[in-house]
């Protein structure tokens, strides 16, 4: 079987972008319908929903997807204005500087509501929809490369995106049956607007030097990732998470000295 420039289209598929309104999230809303998806956009933000729909011609929906009842409405209005949606991208998330001894409880379960209860949410409403059609789907979980490293100052978020990442690998097992592809993308420092506000300094030097490719990645790098794992080119790939990282995963802690170029390890 020959593959062809055809298995990357989405034309005639109905993607969801949870945390679509900006950033990541709206990058691969936007890579999506130039692949040919009808988009929605499930977005707290109600002024960023309208903008990025408007953007991929999609369907905007002020959604707060931490809620069971706001899930099931927006669902529930997306299939019966764009179809069964056979991509969803559970993208909605955020952080906040939180110090392991200074965390308290609603800390705590806030940065997991925000960044992985949903996941099981968006992701248990529209496989069951899937199954009961019979159809084919894939969905794909961003998580972070915060995920699989110490992360000091930011533990329960760490520790949430840690979770995405396993709940990525069982729920691909449990759903392999029905077609539906489970994937995680884990980004390292991205440009955008959230990076941006919590950063101190150019971000083309300092934070950027410990990555291997010396710069911070692009939303549309992000954006090219979801496609490929949306599309039929990737039709055998399931329980993986792609680092979208500029190789700092791969390098276990190495980089470039900014000084020298000479490769080093740990501190400088």
């Amino acid at each position: 079987m020959a593959i062809a420039p055809s298995d990357i289209l989405l034309t005639g598929r109905v993607a969801v972008v949870t945390g679509g309104g900006a950033g990541i999230g709206r990058g691969i809303a936007q890579g999506l319908a130039a692949f040919g998806a009808s988009v929605a956009i499930w977005e707290r933000n109600p002024d960023t929903c309208v903008q990025a729909a408007q953007e991929v011609g999609g369907l905007g929906i002020e959604t707060d997807v931490r809620d069971a009842a706001a899930v099931d409405a927006a669902l529930d209005r997306t299939q019966g204005e764009l179809g069964t949606v056979s991509i969803l991208v559970n993208n909605a998330g955020g952080t906040f500087h939180s110090p392991l001894l200074e965390t308290s409880e609603n800390g705590w379960d806030a940065l997991y509501r925000s960044n992985l209860r949903h996941v099981l949410l968006c992701t248990q409403r529209v496989a069951r929809r899937l199954v009961d059609a019979a159809q084919p789907g894939s969905v794909i979980n961003i998580t972070s490369i915060e995920g699989g490293r110490a992360a000091p100052g930011y533990a329960a978020y760490a520790a949430a995106k840690a979770g995405v990442v396993n709940y990525t690998k069982t729920a691909s097992f449990e759903l392999a049956p029905h077609r539906i592809r489970v994937n995680a993308i884990a980004p390292d420092l991205t440009m955008t607007e959230g990076i941006q506000n919590l950063a101190i300094g150019d971000l083309s030097g300092g934070l950027a030097d410990g990555i291997p490719m010396q710069r911070v990645g692009h939303v549309d790098e992000i954006a090219s990732a979801a496609v490929f794992l949306a599309s039929n080119m990737a039709s055998y790939i399931t329980g993986q998470t792609i680092h979208v990282d500029g190789g700092t995963e791969a390098a276990g802690g190495w980089y470039f000295h900014p000084g020298t170029g000479t490769p080093t390890l740990g501190s400088a």
